[in-house]
């Protein structure tokens, strides 16, 4: 989805206290770096991607401080925690380089059975596509990425995923934006798709707020509807705070989704 409002943007075994500890520091850091930057903007919050790419050399980072799930199927509940971290590199030209994992999980389930597992999720690689300088009101942007199977055993897929991903966004005005985003997950033989809306709107050049539907079809699962929002702080030019929440309104998909993250751009 759209992450902020590109009037307002400036010219996606440590315990989870730690990695928030080190992602609030790394924040801390930068945030002594203020005026305007080439910061295209960021891929969190929400579903979707930000349609731009970055300068080359310029690095962000993304933190999910942590993210999390919670879902009931036959009988068994299933909350997980994930410290989601995506690192975005500007190559050069309309692409830029993503490297993508979850180095703490913890994944707890009860009801007719119980238990706990923590370990690391699995990393993807990934390259984004995007023309640099569209013109207003529309962009678009296209993203490609493999999921390895370097996790621990219960918490990665069991084969490689492929994603293909479009996300298209229009400028309605100078505060308000519509995405869209698609999105098609290969593994092995079967595809679970993501189709998604969002608006969002900024309140103030630091502050927005968004909110989304998606339609889900989980190979092997019938189709799920969700929808819910959050909002996004620029706490500098350099520095985003994000949260926001989801919830399942029919159909098979996760009954809650969450998101509480930071994302730090260092670059020029």
């Amino acid at each position: 989805m759209q992450k902020g409002i590109a009037h307002f943007r400036p010219s996606g075994h440590a315990r989870p206290a730690l990695s928030a500890a080190v992602a609030l520091a790394m924040a801390l850091f930068a945030a002594g770096a203020h005026g305007q930057t080439h910061n295209p903007g960021y891929d969190r919050p929400g579903l979707g991607f930000t349609p731009a790419v970055l300068d080359p050399g310029d690095l962000t980072v993304e933190q999910g401080l942590p993210d999390a799930s919670l879902d009931t199927a036959d009988g068994v509940t299933s909350r997980q925690l994930s410290a989601d971290t995506l690192v975005r590199l500007g190559v050069g030209g309309p692409f830029e380089l993503q490297l993508a994992s979850s180095p703490w999980n913890r994944l707890a389930t009860w009801g007719t059975s119980r238990g706990v597992v923590q370990g690391r999720g699995s990393s993807s690689l990934g390259v984004k596509f995007a023309l640099p300088d569209q013109p207003a009101p529309l962009s678009w942007g296209l993203l490609g990425s493999v999921t390895f199977t370097d996790g621990d055993p219960a918490l990665r897929a069991g084969r490689r995923q492929y994603l293909l991903g479009a996300q298209g966004n229009w400028q309605i005005t100078d505060h308000q934006s519509i995405g869209a985003y698609a999105e098609d997950v290969r593994e092995g033989s079967a595809d679970s798709t993501t189709l998604a809306l969002s608006d969002t709107l900024a309140l103030t050049p630091a502050w927005s707020v968004y909110v989304e539907t998606a339609s889900v079809h989980a190979a092997g699962h019938r189709h799920g509807l969700l929808g819910g929002g959050g909002l996004a702080w620029m706490a500098t030019p350099r520095v985003q705070l994000d949260a926001g929440v989801d919830h399942r309104l029919q159909g098979d998909a996760d009954r809650w989704l969450a998101n509480l993250g930071v994302s730090i751009y260092f670059g020029r």
